[in-house]
C-alpha cells in the first residue's frame, strides 16, 4: 500500500465482499499507516547500511588517532555505550533517516568491544558467544529493519565463527540444514507469524532476509573447499534436508496450481526427486533452488533476485570445480535445467488455464 487511495480501495473491497456489514475505523488505520515508515524502499535501507559502515570506519580512524586503542577499558566502555546508544536512538526515533546514525553507533560498538576483548586475549569461542548474546539482546529490543537485519547477520556469523574456530566443519551441514528448514517455515507461515504479536510483524521482514543471506553464506562455505575443509562424502547431509524442504514447497504449490489428483502429485514428486538427486553433491545449487521456489511462492521479489543470482553463481562455480568429473557436472546442470523448465511449463499452463476461466 503506497498511499491513502490504495488503503481506501482495500477497505471498500472488504466492505463489498463481506456478507455482513463490517465496521472499520478508517481514521485509526490511516494514522497507523502514517506512523509506519517500513514502506521505505530496500535501496534506501541498503544505502543507510553502507552509509553507517563508511561513517563507522571514519569515526574509528579518528578514535584510534586519539590513542583510545591503547586503553582496553576505554575500548570496552566506549564500545558498550555505542551499542546501547545505537539501539536506543533507533528505539526512540524510528525513522529511516536516523538509521545511519544508529547503524554507525551499533557497528562501532561491536568493533570496539571486539578489539578490546582481543587485547585481553579472550578465547575466540567466548568472543563469538559474547557477540551472539549482544546481538540477540539487541534483536529483542530493536524494531528497526536495519539493526534487526545486522543483528541476525551477527548471530549467524557468530555461529559460523564457532564452527570454523573449533574445526568442527561437519557442523556446517547442521547449520545449513537448520537454516534451510527455518527459512522454509518463515516463508510459508508468514501470516501466522506476523499475527502472533505486533513486534513479530515489524521484525519479520529483516529477520527473513537476514536468514536468507546467512543461509547463502553457509552454502558458500560448503561449495568452496578452500574456505573450510568439509569432507566431500558428507555433502549429502545438507542436500537431503534441502531437497525435503523443496518437496514440501512443491506440496504448497499444488494448492495454488489446483493440482489435486494423487497420480499427478505422485508423478511430480517422483520426477522432482529424480531430477534433484544429481544435485546431492552440490547443496549450494539445491539451496538456491529452494530460495527461488519460496520467493516465487510468496511473491517476494527481493529474495527471488537474490536466489537467481546465487543459482547462477553456484552453477558457474560448480562447473569450474575440479573435485568432480565433467560427466557429473553435466548431469547436475542438465537436471537443474529440466527442473526449471518443468516448473515453468507447469505454472504457465495452470496460470493460463485460470486466466481463461
Amino acid at each position: 500500500m503506497r498511499n491513502k487511495e490504495e488503503i481506501k480501495e482495500l477497505l471498500d473491497y472488504f466492505r463489498t465482499t463481506e456478507n455482513n456489514d463490517i465496521k472499520l475505523d478508517e481514521k485509526a488505520i490511516y494514522s497507523a499507516y502514517q506512523k509506519n515508515d517500513n514502506h521505505q524502499s530496500l535501496s534506501i535501507k541498503i544505502l543507510s547500511i553502507f552509509g553507517g559502515i563508511l561513517a563507522s570506519m571514519a569515526f574509528l580512524a579518528a578514535l584510534f588517532i586519539t590513542g583510545i586503542y591503547d586503553s582496553t577499558s576505554g575500548l570496552l566502555i566506549f564500545g558498550t555505550l555505542s551499542i546501547i546508544g545505537g539501539v536506543f536512538i533507533n528505539k526512540i526515533y524510528n525513522k529511516t533517516v536516523i538509521d545511519t546514525v544508529s547503524v554507525s553507533s551499533y557497528l562501532i560498538g561491536f568493533i570496539l568491544i571486539g578489539v578490546g576483548l582481543s587485547k585481553m586475549k579472550m578465547d575466540p569461542n567466548t568472543l563469538s558467544l559474547v557477540f551472539i548474546l549482544i546481538a540477540a539482546v539487541s534483536l529483542a529490543i530493536v524494531r528497526s529493519y536495519i539493526l534487526a537485519f545486522i543483528s541476525v547477520l551477527i548471530i549467524c556469523g557468530g555461529i559460523l565463527a564457532l564452527i570454523i574456530s573449533n574445526d568442527h566443519f561437519d557442523w556446517a551441514h547442521l547449520y545449513t540444514s537448520c537454516l534451510a528448514t527455518i527459512v522454509t517455515v518463515l516463508f510459508l507461515k508468514e501470516a501466522k507469524i506476523i499475527s502472533t504479536h505486533p513486534s513479530f510483524s515489524k521484525l519479520y521482514d529483516p529477520v527473513r532476509i537476514g536468514l536468507v543471506f546467512s543461509f547463502l553464506a553457509g552454502l558458500v562455505l560448503l561449495s568452496k573447499g578452500d574456505l573450510i575443509d568439509v569432507p566431500g562424502d558428507h555433502l549429502w547431509i545438507s542436500s537431503i534436508v534441502i531437497i525435503l524442504n523443496i518437496l514440501y514447497v512443491l506440496s504448497q504449490l499444488f494448492k495454488i496450481l489446483n493440482i489435486s489428483k494423487p497420480q499427478q502429485k505422485t508423478g511430480i514428486y517422483i520426477l522432482s526427486i529424480v531430477i534433484l538427486l544429481p544435485t546431492i553433491l552440490s547443496p549450494a545449487i539445491s539451496g538456491a533452488i529452494l530460495i527461488i521456489l519460496l520467493s516465487f511462492l510468496v511473491n517476494y521479489k527481493t529474495s527471488l533476485v537474490i536466489g537467481i543470482a546465487a543459482f547462477i553463481y553456484f552453477v558457474a562455480q560448480y562447473y569450474y570445480d575440479l573435485h568432480f568429473t565433467l560427466l557429473t557436472k553435466s548431469i547436475i546442470l542438465f537436471s537443474s535445467g529440466i527442473l526449471f523448465l518443468g516448473l515453468y511449463l507447469l505454472t504457465h499452463k495452470k496460470l493460463t488455464s485460470n486466466e481463461k476461466v
